[in-house]
């Protein structure tokens, strides 16, 4: 199981570097935007890989406090 988690963060990395080095280059808009949204994926794919068990329990704790939360509204505004 940790030698997965290794190779799939190893593979994260490479193809992080591999868009970063992409974006020096001249690019369309086009591709310049997927290759960003790309990047992003990336990068949050491999920040979720690498957080604690703790952190993401966490971390969704909040999420679904903030999905629950209404919002509250005064009506003399």
């Amino acid at each position: 199981m940790m030698d997965e988690k290794i190779v799939r963060l190893r593979t994260y990395q490479k193809n992080i570097d591999r868009y970063v080095r992409l974006l020096e280059t001249t690019l369309t808009e086009v591709e310049r935007q997927y290759i960003e949204r790309r990047l992003t994926e990336e990068r949050s794919a491999m920040a979720l890989l690498s957080a604690s068990p703790l952190q993401m329990a966490i971390e969704a704790n909040v999420a679904n406090q903030a999905c629950n939360r209404q919002p509250s509204f005064n009506a003399a505004e």
